[in-house]
């Protein structure tokens, strides 16, 4: 990539609102959260078989990692709107 697509178009898009620190950030909240839950809710007794809580668990962790992650976006892209809009 040249120095001018680094300047315009997407990358300086995802760049300016940080996209890599709030997909770290909500999929890392996600697996928190996802930990939490099997903790509280599946360890202590489950009668069905495990790989059926661990598939939900994927799912748990992918959905809201991903939601995590826009919400954190739209943040990042409010406060960035705000900052450029003169007063």
């Amino acid at each position: 990539m040249s120095d001018s697509d680094r300047q315009s178009g997407k990358a300086a898009m995802v760049e300016a609102l940080h996209v890599p620190r709030n997909a770290t950030v909500g999929f890392a909240g996600a697996l928190a959260v996802t930990a939490a839950v099997f903790a509280l809710f599946v360890l202590p007794g489950t009668q069905r078989p495990m790989y059926l809580y661990l598939a939900l668990a994927f799912v748990l962790t992918v959905s809201l990692g991903g939601l995590l992650t826009a919400l954190l976006t739209v943040v990042s892209a409010v406060r960035l709107a705000r900052a450029d809009t003169p007063e």
